[in-house]
Formats: C-alpha cells, structure tokens, sequence
C-alpha cells in the first residue's frame, strides 16, 4: 500500500514538504523499498521505536504510553524493549519524507527543523494508531474511509476558519460559519 501527500505552502514557493507512505509486513528490514524513488538522493535513515523514543512532555499520555498499554480487544501491548523484534503480526510503515526550502542561509536549518517536526508528528500519530486500536479495530474499510472523509472536512473547515481568522475578509469566515452550523 502507497500514500503520498504533497504539502506546498503558496505564500512560501520555495518550501515544499513530500512524504511517501508504504507498508510493508515485515519489521523494517526493506532497505530499499524507495530505491526507484530516490536514487540520487542524499537520505539518512531513522528508526522510529513508538514505545520507547520519547515524545515532547506536553503530548506525554500514561493511556498512551505503549509500554504499559494492553488493547482489551486485540490483547496487544504492553511493548517491552525489543518489541520489533518479538511482536507478531507486525507491520512497518516506510515514510519518505522529502523537504525543500530553497533560501540561502537558511535552508540547512529549517529542512532539518522540518524533519525533526515531521518525526515526531509521525512518532505522536503512530503511538496514538496503536493504544486507539479498540477504537478502530472493528470498523471496516467503509466506515474507515467515511471517517477519513469527516476527518478531512474538519480540518479543511478549521484551517480555512484559522486563515481567515488572520486576513480581513469577513465574508468568506461567515461562509465556514454557516457550513460549520450546517454540519452540526
């Protein structure tokens, strides 16, 4: 499976953020999963351990906290150090995370500022994916895909709202209003 998602900001034409999404099963032993992708490409690989790389204090949850999580329904959890290599069934999820921003002087620092937000937005969000399993594990490919579609509405209507929030077109923010009544 293959996800990607370009992230370009309009008033910044010079950043651009890519991630490329695989999985595989396997227990990140495919080095060259993006081989075709980027070939000549510097890159520097990061194991991402979601029960025991620490996470910023402010989004720190005990509930959260892999290495004392058990999933009542699938009896999953409780990661000891090692895990990789002893869970089973596992799946790997391969992250091709490509950043641009191209102003001299300052490149260097924030394309190694961005990665390091992207890690840990990726570390925050796969903890989450496996202590929320209860919580999705019974739910199928449609009400999967319907929930990514609410999930998508709210954010669009939230970055709009905060966008507009900041700019001095008031009509456009009672548009988001009106929507945001209409879907309650």
């Amino acid at each position: 499976m293959k996800s990607s998602f370009p992230f370009q900001c309009s008033f910044l034409p010079k950043f651009s953020i890519h991630i490329e999404t695989k999985y595989e099963d396997n227990k990140g032993s495919n080095d060259n999963i993006f081989d075709n992708e980027a070939k000549d490409v510097e890159r520097e690989v990061c194991f991402v351990d979601i029960a025991y790389d620490e996470i910023p204090e402010r989004y720190y949850k005990e509930s959260e906290d892999l290495r004392y999580f058990k999933s009542e329904k699938t009896s999953r959890g409780l990661l000891q150090e090692g895990w990789r290599d002893t869970q089973d069934p596992i799946m790997c999820s391969y992250k091709l995370v490509t950043v641009k921003f191209e102003v001299w002087g300052l490149q260097t620092r924030v394309e190694q500022f961005v990665h390091k937000v992207v890690r840990d937005v990726l570390l925050l969000g796969h903890r989450q994916a496996f202590a929320w399993v209860d919580e999705w594990i019974d739910m199928t490919l449609d009400d999967v895909r319907e929930y990514e579609k609410q999930m998508h509405e709210k954010t669009n209507i939230k970055v709009c709202h905060d966008q507009q929030e900041h700019s001095t077109n008031s009509s456009s923010l009672d548009e988001i209003e009106i929507h945001d009544k209409a879907s309650t």
